[in-house]
């Protein structure tokens, strides 16, 4: 379902300081009862009927044909997984990150964080320069997850992507997402990947989501839709002419997200 579910939440890592997440072990999984147990944690992160799961038989698929399936052990307990596809475009072998999913109890411990840098070092590995995934342009904090502590960009707007899922996270909104790209040895992942501060581009457009599109989806669907709509089109707008999200800022005082769009060049 392209779902990335790694930010956000409280987790019992929190109070074993700040090597909290170093607990966590990330290692390739290959066997059926680790992809079963993927398959388990896509019913408890997003609470998914059958008809939306992604099968066991298809991690197989992932690990065995150039993409790679990583799970975050705490203990024996398997607490989160990435999965991703091989893929190929305009000349270029690339990974299709489908999947990435962490406990809610794990949720905002590092541990997507691990699992996302671990996926970056087994496809530079390999002489694989782009990770790609799709993500929920109304989710804030995954959002920021991605642009800001990652280094992605986005530059293509896919509207209702899915199609309707039986997620009570996507409620009744159209599924629409942001492409994310990954260029994992451009200069401003590498100084995410060291913990730096990168430097800035020019910014030429914002956009704003409001902070309480999640309460929305649920409580005021009319309002979420219309918001969703207005997003859409200022991104489909900027995008078309040849702007990339290149950044995200939280507004402190509203808990609104906010989209940085500007020029980007790998």
């Amino acid at each position: 379902m392209g779902s990335q579910q790694a930010a956000g939440g409280s987790s019992p890592l929190k109070g074993a300081g700040r090597g909290g997440a170093e607990q966590i072990e990330i290692r390739p999984c290959d066997s059926l009862a680790e992809f079963d147990r993927c398959v388990e944690l896509q019913r408890l992160v997003w609470g998914f009927a059958d008809v939306d799961i992604v099968p066991s038989a298809l991690f197989v698929v992932a690990a065995h044909t150039g993409g790679h399936v990583f799970g975050a052990y705490h203990g024996d307990e398997m607490v989160g997984f990435v999965m991703a596809f091989g893929g190929y475009r305009d000349g270029r072998a690339l990974l299709h990150s489908h999947m990435a999913a962490v406990l809610p109890a794990y949720q905002g411990s590092g541990v997507g964080r691990r699992l996302k840098w671990r996926q970056r070092d087994d496809a530079l590995a390999r002489g694989i320069r782009l990770v790609e995934w799709t993500f929920d342009p109304l989710e804030i904090r995954n959002a920021h997850f991605n642009l800001e502590r990652l280094g992605a960009i986005a530059r293509h707007y896919l509207p209702n992507a899915y199609g309707q899922t039986t997620s009570p996270l996507h409620a009744v909104l159209p599924t629409d997402r942001l492409l994310a790209e990954w260029w994992l040895d451009t200069a401003r992942v590498e100084a995410r990947a060291a913990g730096k501060p990168r430097t800035r581009e020019a910014v030429t457009a914002r956009i704003r989501v409001p902070g309480k599109i999640s309460q929305w989806r649920h409580a005021s669907p009319a309002a979420a839709a219309q918001a969703q709509t207005e997003i859409r089109e200022q991104f489909q707008q900027w995008f078309g002419r040849g702007d990339a999200a290149i950044g995200f800022e939280v507004d402190a005082t509203s808990g609104d997200g906010v989209y940085l769009l500007g020029r980007y060049e790998d």
